[in-house]
Formats: structure tokens, C-alpha cells, sequence
């Protein structure tokens, strides 16, 4: 099978190491991959906004499955156009996309449907999210409706933050996305990541992750993409998970189908673990990054086949089986991240078989210029390495950081410490 993948970062290239080993692969393409991508798939040059470009490619080369990695071409309806050119696609419909495309969408069907979520409220002007905000107080969550890759989130801890977060919105920090503002109350709890591949009618329960947005160590600084992450995350039990599934995603899945707009591809929940149980905090409607570089390195299954499954409404015939290994990973990040990062350093990188054991170093934000390897984004390598535990896999994973050579690089050296902690006490 001739497989198209879409997108460019540390996911991709994850997804393309995992769909490589696949045995019904024939040929990988991906538009417009990276320097790490080259090395399993062939990049191509491809305008992903030009559906019909797209469907025109998959048609000359005989593509058998599309998978988008990113959100904003899912948003923006690619998989309805392939889907409409009876071409297979791992991915929702834009109508189904609105779970990631905007908070207050996935809001409504939580109130509809009786999922627990935050107490929330919606504006499309300052005044009024201002005045609410007073009434409420501090600390609370402001959000950017829309796509603001990652970073249109604000948990507010003074009234100060929480008025700038809302001026930042409706001045046009996010563009488009924030235009209008949902505003929630603060959940107390411990975050988590959980992950399902959907049918539009079945949900595969996958596994779980814990990331960790804030860009400083002790989880402080402003939101970013994901400085790290680690599978599983033991805080979120069997017992949660059925819990998860019980009253957030199946009601999700049943609530979709009932819109007319069923869910296919993956459903990644971000949670908070409060109390009275697990909450959902917001829905994507694609893999994590970097939660996907934990996941695939611990999955056993052929993904190819799983995401053919998906595509096809085959999942209530599968499973997925994972490695009782650990995996974590660190982001190493250009400078000037997340506010203006700096691109065109020089990054060295160790030969593979000088690395670590189970070391694998995925590129997000790279590109070629002559000879030398530069960084060409905010987020440039994700350095994934298992272990029989989270903490033996983040040893690891700093050991391989610092054969690195990018003097301009930084990461983060607390990844994984609530984990760590958890280990340590047994």
C-alpha cells in the first residue's frame, strides 16, 4: 500500500518510523516532511491547502491511505475532499474537526451530552468577558476559541493575567482564533493525556501520556506546543480509564454520530483529574506532540493496518497491544522560544550508533541548508528514549541530549517529575 503522510513536525516523524516498519508498506510519501522524515519516507512538495493538488497526487500515485497529522488542514476539510475523490483518509470531516476547531463547539456537546468539563462561558467582546471574568474571580482559564497552535491558553492565576490574556485575544495576538473567548473555571487536579482511534462508530481505547506545557522548569513560563512527555502515566488507572470512556468518550462518540458529523480517525482528550473524577479540559482531534513520540514507540501493532481500520470502520474487530516498557521524551527548543524563536543554529547530532540504547531522536523544526543540520522552528528535536521505567527512560534521554551539539538549543531537565516522584515512593 502506497500511504501519503501530512505534515512536518516531531508527530510526523514518529508516525512515519512506526507506518515504515509496516509489512503491507509499499511506498511512504510525506508533504513536506523534514530532514528526519527523508530518511524513512519520500518527501514531496505539496500545497495541503490545494485539496484537489492533493487528491491529484494520491491519484497519479496510486495513494491507498492519507494520514493528516496535523489539525488545520482537518479543520479546513481536506479529509472531506479526499474522502468525496473515494480516496481513504485517517482523519474526521471538518464538521467533526470542530471538537479541536473550537472550544466552545466541544463545550456545547459537553453540556448536551453530560460530559463533566469546566463551567465555562463565551464571549466575542473584551467588555463582557471582562465583567465576567470580575464576577468570577481568580484563578480561571482563558481560551482562545479557535486553532492557536497550542498556545492560546492562559490559566490566569490574578484578575491582572486574566484581563491581558482576554486584550491578547481580541486584539489579535491568535488572528482568527481569537475572535472569540471561552472562559472556565480553574480545575484543581493533575493532568493527563488519553488517546483513542475511532470508526465513527467504535472507540479503541489506546494508551495514556502526561505532558508538560509551560516552557520553565516547575512548570512555570508560558504555554507552549509540549516541552516533554512520558507513557503511560500511572496516575490515570484502569479504573479511570473505563471511567473515561464511560462518561467522556462514548457520550462523545454518540453525540457526534447524532449531529450527523461521526468521529473517525484519533480522539486525543487532555483531562484533568479532579476529585469527582476525570474532567475534560479540550478535545484535539489528532495526535499529540510530543505525546505521539511516547505512544509509538511503545505500540506492538502494525499502525498502518490500524489506521486502514479506522478509515474503514473495521475497529470493533481490533485491539492494540503495548510494550510494558516506559517511554519519554524531551524537547529541545530553539532560542526565543515560544514568544520569537530564533532560527538558522547549527545543530550537530551524534551518530546513531554512538546514541543510547533505545534512543531515537525525532526532528520537529529542522531543515538542510548545505552540510549542516539548522534549526527551523520553535520546537527542533524530541529526544525519545524507553526504559523499564519513566525515570530510567528520561536518565537515558538527558544522556543522549548531551552528546548533542547546539550550543543555542534548551530543554527542559524536569520532564517527567511528578512521575519520578511517584516511582521513587513505590
Amino acid at each position: 500500500m502506497n500511504v501519503l503522510l501530512i505534515g512536518s513536525g516531531g508527530r510526523e516523524h514518529a508516525l512515519a518510523d512506526k507506518l515504515s516498519l509496516s509489512p503491507v508498506l509499499h511506498t511512504l510519501y510525506c508533504a513536506p516532511g523534514n530532514p528526519g522524515i527523508a530518511e524513512v519516507a519520500e518527501c514531496v512538495v505539496l500545497d495541503v491547502t490545494d485539496h484537489k493538488a492533493v487528491v491529484d497526487f494520491c491519484r497519479v500515485n496510486g495513494v491507498g491511505l492519507v494520514v493528516v497529522g496535523p489539525e488545520a488542514p482537518l479543520v479546513d476539510g481536506l479529509a472531506d475532499s479526499l474522502k468525496s475523490a473515494s480516496v481513504p483518509v485517517f482523519g474526521p470531516s471538518a464538521a467533526a474537526a470542530q471538537l479541536e476547531g473550537s472550544k466552545g463547539f466541544t463545550k456545547a456537546l459537553c453540556d448536551r451530552m453530560g460530559i463533566p468539563t469546566a463551567a465555562y462561558a463565551k464571549f466575542n467582546n473584551a467588555p463582557k468577558a471582562k465583567n465576567y471574568i470580575r464576577s468570577r474571580g481568580a484563578p480561571i482559564v482563558i481560551k482562545a476559541d479557535g486553532l492557536a497552535a497550542g498556545k492560546g491558553v492562559t490559566v490566569a492565576m490574578t484578575l491582572e493575567e486574566a484581563f491581558a490574556a482576554v486584550e491578547d485575544c481580541f486584539e489579535g495576538a491568535f488572528g482568527e482564533a481569537g475572535a472569540e473567548v471561552v472562559i472556565e473555571e480553574f480545575l484543581t487536579g493533575e493532568e493527563a493525556s488519553f488517546f483513542c482511534l475511532c470508526d465513527g462508530t467504535t472507540a479503541l481505547p489506546l494508551t495514556t501520556a502526561q505532558d508538560h506545557k509551560r516552557v520553565g522548569e516547575g512548570d512555570t513560563g508560558p504555554n507552549t506546543g509540549g516541552m516533554g512527555a512520558y507513557s503511560p502515566a500511572s496516575i490515570m488507572t484502569e479504573a479511570l480509564i473505563a471511567e473515561t470512556m464511560e462518561r467522556i468518550i462514548e457520550p462523545t462518540m454518540k453525540g457526534m454520530a447524532e449531529q450527523g458529523m461521526p468521529f473517525t480517525g484519533v480522539l486525543y482528550a487532555g483531562l484533568m483529574l479532579t476529585a469527582d473524577g476525570p474532567k475534560l479540559i479540550e478535545y484535539n482531534v489528532r495526535f499529540g506532540d510530543p505525546e505521539c513520540q511516547v505512544i509509538m514507540p511503545r505500540l506492538k501493532e502494525d499502525l498502518l493496518l490500524l489506521m486502514k481500520g479506522a478509515a474503514d470502520g473495521l475497529l470493533s474487530s481490533m485491539g492494540a497491544r503495548w510494550r510494558d516498557a516506559a517511554a519519554a521524551t524531551v524537547v529541545m527548543c530553539a532560542p526565543g522560544y515560544p514568544a520569537s524563536a530564533e532560527k538558522g543554529s547549527v545543530i550537530k547530532l551524534p551518530k546513531s550508533v554512538d546514541l543510547p540504547e533505545g534512543v531515537t531522536i525525532y526532528h520537529a523544526g529542522t531543515a538542510r541548508k548545505g552540510d549542516n543540520l539548522i534549526a527551523n522552528g520553535g520546537r527542533g528535536l524530541n529526544v525519545t528514549a524507553m526504559g523499564k521505567t519513566v525515570t530510567e527512560a528520561l536518565e537515558t534521554a538527558y544522556r543522549a541530549i548531551d552528546m548533542i551539539d547546539w550550543p543555542e538549543g534548551f530543554c527542559r531537565r524536569d520532564i517527567g517529575w511528578r512521575e519520578i516522584e511517584r516511582e521513587a515512593n513505590g
